[in-house]
């Protein structure tokens, strides 16, 4: 049964969304955070992108799992890669929710792996 590859996928995916669009709109929080550990604005857009095309891709790969699959992978590179600049920089506050979101994308690829 593909109901806990669903479930983990839609929240990322909502999650994801969230974090691009905040990142469109310049959210005060996730400017914040950002800033603090070094990423410019001008690269916003294209992260926000990433974000926007992996939760499509998980979204997507409930139907086509090899879809998923990538788009989970995607997901956790982007997400090693952020956490790993907040844990650099020291940001205690920042380093949480991107360790979450990594937690959340290996699951997804597991459950995706193993229901493909």
């Amino acid at each position: 049964m593909e109901i806990p590859y669903v479930v983990v996928a839609t929240v990322l995916a909502a999650a994801l969304v969230a974090s691009g669009l905040g990142k469109l709109t310049r959210a005060k929080a996730i400017v914040d955070s950002m800033t603090r550990v070094g990423v410019p604005l001008r690269a916003f857009p294209p992260l926000a992108l990433c974000e926007l095309a992996g939760a499509a891709g998980l979204v997507v790969g409930i139907w086509r799992p090899a879809l998923g699959i990538a788009a989970a992978v995607g997901v956790i590179l982007y997400f090693v890669l952020a956490a790993g600049q907040h844990v650099r920089r020291k940001d205690i506050q920042g380093t949480p929710p991107a360790v979450v979101l990594l937690i959340l994308a290996v699951v997804a690829l597991v459950l995706r792996l193993v229901w493909s």
